[in-house]
This record gives structure tokens, sequence and C-alpha cells, in this order.
């Protein structure tokens, strides 16, 4: 039998698709050089976007504050599927058909492309069956609305009877299948780009920081070690990293969690993803799509905006508990949690930024489909820089550039708005409420208390109790403690810090002020 939540055989948080081999290192940073395009992120957007750009004959340079594949690009579960559980009918909700089919279409693009990519590096990959499906009656309404926008934007869905139903363990009360899509190992395909980048004389640094991007005197970005100059340059940084246009008020940060577990027998071929909730994602791992010598299952869901759960946690034990009701021997491997972006209008962001003269671009908005969406961006930004002409991008293309904001996506940013007033304002008067000198917090908690007036964030991990401060450096949201992945999580707009106070991800881009600790024990 497997072990229960709380005798997890892992005790940090590491994808499964980490444990394969190295990831390729970045040259000696070279502070003060000059590229045709400095890209900043080196997940799938950054890299497919530099490969595409050095197989197109420009000097580019990627800079990483991590590693290859470190945030969203890492801790993706591999599904590479058009259907995407109920999303299609979600934006076809809001939006005409034109819309969704060029969503479509651009995914299209984006898949077509990878999975070229991944024959031509040795990436090897699964074609499975990939199923929305309800796990009860209520869920078949919004089944029969995905199967309808699917067809509309041209896709060979099948809304199975229930005599066609795949035989799983898990309920299933309907389900739309789509054929011939994939299930890949993200973390390889990031490293076969990163070496397919610097093959093409293409440079890599990671473990610098970017602070910063300009386009005028000289296009530029700031990074702690000195600066890089650039004709163009693209933030692909799940979040962007400037604050031009607004951007991050326009999507919200999400986390979802993933946990593998050895099963013995079969596990399901196909994967599935619910369209009612709670969200459950599934899917198998074999040797072809994976690091599994043996029958290996991925299980997701929970998804939540950051810093808004009370607590990550529970979040995991209940997809754990979730597993071992249907999978009773079920021995968990790995857990681990991503975080995505996704727009008010449901559609990706992906072009200029306001106020950067046409020399700054952006990605974002993939709503936790960035293995076809992060291609298809890619695309879009390569057409701009290389100045291709309208009439020989795909329609696609032109169709995203030209879509107008509707009076739905105006609500969704409103009502995202008012949320993130209330975490304002409940961060700041919770943290009132307890002044210090507090109780050393215990093993892999934190807790946030008022001193001088001042929020502080207090937590023990690894045995070190820290203070830092808890107000998160872009907009002054009070920081929540993530008891899962022991974090400081801003609620506002998805900062997170580790608990000395390192940036990780986010809009911030400062690390958090470390305090002389105040409590007792």
């Amino acid at each position: 039998m497997g072990v229960g939540p709380s005798e997890a055989l892992t005790e940090h948080m590491d994808p499964l698709w980490k444990t394969d081999s190295p990831l390729p290192l970045g040259a000696d940073f070279s502070p003060g050089s000059r590229h045709d395009v400095v890209i900043v992120g080196a997940g799938i957007t950054g890299l497919t976007t530099a490969v595409m750009l050095a197989r197109a004959g420009r000097d580019v340079a990627v800079v990483e504050a991590g590693a290859v594949a470190e945030l969203a690009t890492g801790a993706n579960t591999g599904k590479l599927s058009l259907l995407q559980g109920q999303r299609l009918a979600e934006i076809r909700r809001h939006h005409p058909a034109s819309l969704v089919r060029a969503y479509v279409e651009a995914n299209r693009s984006g898949m077509d492309w990878l999975t070229a990519f991944a024959d031509g590096a040795g990436v090897s990959y699964t074609r499975r069956t990939d199923h929305s499906y309800a796990q009860g009656r209520g869920g078949l309404e919004t089944l029969q609305a995905q199967h309808d926008a699917a067809q509309e934007a041209g896709l060979s869905t099948r809304m199975l009877t229930p005599e066609e139903l795949p035989t799983v363990p898990f309920p299933i009360s309907g389900a739309v299948a789509l054929d011939d899509q994939v299930a890949i190992d993200p973390v390889r395909i990031a490293r076969a780009l990163a070496e397919d980048l610097q093959a093409a004389g293409g440079t890599l640094y990671t473990g610098v920081r970017v602070t910063g991007a300009h386009a005028l005197p000289d296009t530029r970005i700031e990074t702690a070690d000195g600066p890089l100059f650039a004709h163009h340059i693209v933030i692909a940084t799940g979040s962007p990293i400037l604050d031009r246009g607004l951007y991050f008020a326009k999507i919200r940060g999400m986390r979802s969690y993933c946990l593998s577990f050895r099963v013995p027998g079969e596990v399901p071929e196909g994967t599935f993803l619910s369209v009612d909730g709670p969200t459950r994602s599934i899917r198998s791992v074999s040797e072809a799509d994976g690091p599994a010598a043996t029958a290996q299952l991925v299980v997701g869901g929970n998804g939540h905006p950051v810093g808004r759960v009370d607590s990550e946690t529970a979040e995991i034990d209940e997809l754990i508990a979730w597993t071992r009701r249907f999978f009773p021997d079920a021995e968990e491997t790995h857990r681990w949690s991503a975080q995505d972006y996704e727009s008010h209008n449901l559609i990706p962001f992906v072009g200029a930024m306001p106020r950067g003269l046409g020399r700054i671009r952006f990605a974002t908005g993939y709503a936790k489909w960035g293995l076809s969406n992060a291609p298809a961006a890619a695309m879009r930004l390569t057409a701009e820089i290389l100045g291709t002409s309208w009439n020989d991008r795909p329609r696609w293309m032109n169709t995203f550039a030209t879509r107008m904001t509707i009076p739905a996506d105006l609500v969704r940013g409103a009502t995202e708005g008012g949320k993130v007033a209330v975490a304002l304002a409940s961060g700041w008067s919770e943290a009132e409420s307890r002044s210090v000198p507090i109780s050393q917090p215990e093993e892999g908690e934190g807790v946030v208390a008022n001193r001088a007036g001042l929020p502080v964030a207090i937590s023990t991990v690894d045995g070190i109790t820290r203070a830092v401060d808890a107000v998160c450096p872009h907009l002054g949201g009070v920081l929540e403690w993530n008891d899962a992945e022991c974090t400081w999580d801003c609620p506002l707009h998805a900062s997170r810090f580790s608990p000395d106070g390192t940036r990780i991800e986010g809009p911030a881009l400062r690390d958090l002020k470390e305090l002389p600790r105040t409590g007792r024990r």
C-alpha cells in the first residue's frame, strides 16, 4: 500500500521531469556585449523564440535568473493538446467563433512546430487521445459546450456515448475525445532547445537576474552584473517584469499542484482533464515521454489564485487522498506545483510593449497551455522582429493583432481588481492584529506580525528562523505563507519569495529586506 499524505516520500517540491540528466549550463556573463536580440527567460517561450531567431541568422542571447526550465516549463504536466479541458467553451462564451478558430489555429501551429523540433532533436513523445471529461452530471452541459466550440473551430472531436467512455477507476459521466494529441517531457524538450540555440551560435546566460529593460537611449537590459545591449528585447518571464502597459493587472497568477505515483498494474492510456470541479488532470508516463521505467501516473489539479488559499498543503493532501481512493496501491514519488498566468480576455498577450518604441516585446497569459501557446507566441514575436509582412503571416496572427477589447474582458478585469483590493485590505488588517514578540514558528511554518506599524514575515525553515519585510516591493501587498513550498506569496499579483526574502518570480523585481529576528522561543 502507498503511504499516507503525512508520510510522503518527498520532503521538497521537485517535478518528476527534473530527475533526469543535468540541464545545459550557461556561458560566463559578458556585461556590455551587444546582440541582435536579448531574450529574458529560458522557459519554452524564450527558448523557442531564440531558436527561431537564431535559425534566421540573428545573434541571440537568452538571460535566465535560474536554470533552463526553472519555473513553469519545468513544472508542466507535459500534455500538449488542442482540446484543453473547457478552454475553448470558455473563450467562445465571450468571443466570436473567429477568435476561437484563430486560437485553435495558433495552438495547432505551436504544436506542429514543437513536435517537428522534437523529431529533429531526437526527443521522444507519445500520441494520445485527450479527453475533456465530466466527473458528474453537473458537468455535462459544459462538456457539450466544449464539443460545440471545438467543432466550430475545426477540431475533429467526438462526444463519447456511455458505451464508448474509457474504462477508468475514477468517476466519469461523459467525455469529449480528440485523437492524436501529445504527451512529452517538458524538461527534455527545453534542454534540447537550449542545446540547439547554443549549436546555432546563440548565447545562454543562466544565474543572471534581469532587473530592468529600456528602449532609450540605448536598447538594453539591466542586470546586477551589468547591462546587455540589443536591437530587440523579448520579455519571456511568465508575468512581465516590466510594468509598462500594466499587464500585471490584466492577468492573474494561478498555482496548481501535481503529484507522480508508481502504480502497479495498468494505468489510463489517454490524457484526461475535467471540466467540472475540483479540477483533475490525469496522464500516465512511459519511457517514451518521460523519466519512467515503470508505470507512473501524474495527477494534477486544485488550482487557485496565488496567495489566496488557507493551506497549500491541504490542497496537495486532498489530491493524494483522491488518487488513493481510485488507485489504492499508488505510491507517491514526486510532488510539485506550477504558476501560470491567465489573461482577463482569455487570449494570450503577445507583441510590443507600450513605450518600448517597437523594440521591447513580451508574451504572457497562456492559462496552463504553454507547450502549444508558447511556440505560437514565438512565431509571432519572430515575425515582428524579422519584419515579416502582414500578407506573409498566417491568418491567426493577424486576427489576434486586430482583436478588440470587449465588455466581458472589462468585467473580468474589474472583478479581479476587486479581489486584489480585498486581499490588499485584509492583509494589512490581519497583520495589525498580531504584534511582536511572537512565539518562534515551528519548522515549516510562517507568520506575519506587526512591528512598529509595519508587517514582518517570520518563518522557520531547515531549522533557521528568519524575519523579512512582509510587504511585497511591487505594489505593497502583505505576503501570505505558502506552507507547501515554504515561500512568501503575494495575493495581489503573484510575486513569490523564498524564506530569506530572495525573489522567485512575479512582477516584483527586488528581494525582501531581511530584518532582525524578533520573537520568543
